[in-house]
C-alpha cells in the first residue's frame, strides 16, 4: 500500500475513527470506510471547519489510507470465496448438449449378448434416430404382441435416442460410433439418409461375426403374427420381394429373375440372415457394393440397390430363401389392391408401409387401415406414450 513518508519527528495523525466513533455510525466511520477504495482528495480547511485537515507546509503528515489486509475485510473475503466454493463446480463440466450416461460406453458385442439371451441365439434388430421413435414404439407394440420384444435390439443413431429408449427399456438400444447426422437422415433419397441406411450390412455383419443369428426390420412395419414359423429350413438369408404384381400363392422361394435395371428388387427392410458363410459373403459384397456406388446429386441411390447388386453377385454362393408373398406383402400390393388382401385374409404377417414417403403420410394410411397402434395401445410399448 502506498504512502506518503512521513517526517519522523512529526507525530501522525490516525485515519482510523475513534471506537466511539465506530459504535455509533458517526461520519467519521464513513469516512474511514471510503478510504478502502479510493485515495480521499486533500482540500484546504474551510474556515468553520472543527477538524482541519493538515497540509504539508504546516508541518503535519498526511492522513494515511486505511490499510486493506485488515481483519474484518480478510475475513469478508474468506466467507466469499468458501460461498463461491460451494455454488461453483470443481474441474471441467461436460457441455449441456451432451449430459453425462453410463450408456456411452456399452458396446454392440455387449448388446447383442443382452437380446440374443431372451432370443435362444436370435437378435431382432431395427435402427432409428429421434424422429423414427413413434414409429419404433407402433412397430413394438406388435412385436410385443407376438411375445418377441425381449430379443430387440435398437441401433440408436444418435446420443439423445439412445439416452430416451435406455431410460424407459434398459440395455435394449446401443449406439455404435461414429453416430451420423441424424437430422440429415429423415427425407429418403437424401445423402443423409444413404448414410443412415449404408451403415446397416455392417452391424449385421458384426452381429453375425458374434455368433448369433439376426432378423432385421424397418420401423415402418407391423406384426400380424409371428414371423418365425415362416423362416423354415437352413438357408443363409431369407426375405421378402418388394415388386407389386401379384405371385401365386405356391410361388418359388428362389431368387426371382432379375428385371429391367438387370437386377433383383429384394426389399431391404426385412432380412433373417444366420450365422453362416454364406450370409456373410453377401453382407460383405453388399458393404462393396455401397462403397462402388455411393450417393450422388445425379443418382440418389439408398441401400437397397446395393443389396440386390450383393445378391446378384452372389448367386449359387449364397443359399437363400424367398419368403411367401402372402405373408410377406410390400406396401404398394397391401395398401392399394383391396382384392388381392380380401383374397389372402388371415394369412398376413409383416406389413410394410412403403410405396409412400412422409412421416405424415405414413401415419395417415397406418390409421386408415388400423395399423397405428400407439393412439389407443400405447401403454403396450416398452417405451410408454412417446
Amino acid at each position: 500500500m502506498w504512502t506518503r513518508p512521513v517526517d519522523s519527528h512529526t507525530p501522525v495523525q490516525s485515519s482510523l475513527p475513534s471506537p466511539a466513533a465506530r459504535k455509533a455510525g458517526t461520519p467519521d466511520l464513513r469516512r474511514a470506510t471510503m478510504s478502502l477504495h479510493q485515495r480521499p482528495h486533500q482540500k484546504p480547511a474551510a474556515a468553520g471547519d472543527a477538524l482541519p485537515i493538515s497540509s504539508p507546509s504546516a508541518g503535519t503528515a498526511p492522513s494515511r489510507p486505511l490499510p486493506l489486509l485488515t481483519l474484518p475485510y480478510l475475513f469478508s473475503l474468506l466467507a466469499l470465496l468458501l460461498f463461491a466454493a460451494l455454488l461453483l463446480p470443481w474441474g471441467p463440466t461436460r457441455p449441456s448438449s451432451v449430459p453425462a450416461s453410463p450408456w456411452r460406453a456399452y458396446t454392440l458385442q455387449e448388446a447383442a449378448a443382452f437380446a440374443a439371451a431372451a432370443g435362444n441365439g436370435t437378435v431382432l434388430l431395427a435402427a432409428v434416430s429421434g424422429p423414427y421413435l413413434p414409429f419404433l414404439s407402433n412397430w413394438l407394440i406388435s412385436v410385443r404382441r407376438a411375445g418377441r420384444a425381449d430379443q430387440v435390439l435398437v441401433i440408436a443413431e444418435d446420443y439423445e435416442t439412445l439416452d430416451r429408449i435406455n431410460a424407459a427399456w434398459p440395455g435394449h438400444a446401443v449406439l455404435v460410433p461414429p453416430a451420423p447426422d441424424a437430422q440429415a437422415a429423415h427425407k429418403f433419397g437424401s445423402q443423409g439418409f444413404f448414410n443412415f441406411t449404408s451403415r446397416r450390412p455392417r452391424h449385421l455383419l458384426q452381429i453375425l461375426e458374434l455368433g448369433y443369428s439376426v432378423m432385421y426390420n424397418d420401423v415402418d412395419m407391423v406384426w400380424l403374427a409371428d414371423p418365425f414359423p415362416y423362416i423354415v429350413g437352413d438357408h443363409d438369408v431369407y426375405f421378402m420381394d418388394d415388386m407389386t404384381p401379384v405371385k401365386p400363392l405356391g410361388h418359388s422361394h428362389e431368387l426371382p429373375p432379375p428385371g429391367k435395371k438387370g437386377r433383383t428388387y429384394i426389399c431391404s427392410c426385412m432380412i433373417f440372415l444366420r450365422p453362416t458363410e454364406g450370409a456373410k459373403l453377401l453382407l460383405r459384397k453388399w458393404i462393396e457394393e455401397l462403397k462402388e456406388q455411393p450417393w450422388s446429386k445425379q443418382r440418389k441411390s439408398n441401400d437397397q440397390p446395393g443389396f440386390n447388386w450383393a445378391l446378384n453377385k452372389t448367386a449359387g454362393q449364397v443359399d437363400v430363401y424367398l419368403l411367401p408373398q402372402s405373408a410377406f406383402p410390400t406396401g404398394g400390393l397391401y395398401f392399394k389392391n383391396k382384392t388381392w388382401v380380401k383374397e389372402t385374409k388371415g394369412k398376413h404377417v409383416i406389413i410394410h408401409n412403403n410405396y409412400i414417403t412422409g412421416f405424415e403420410k405414413k401415419i395417415k394410411r397406418f390409421r386408415d387401415h388400423g395399423l397405428w397402434l400407439v393412439d389407443e395401445h400405447s401403454d403396450e410399448s416398452p417405451l410408454g406414450r412417446i
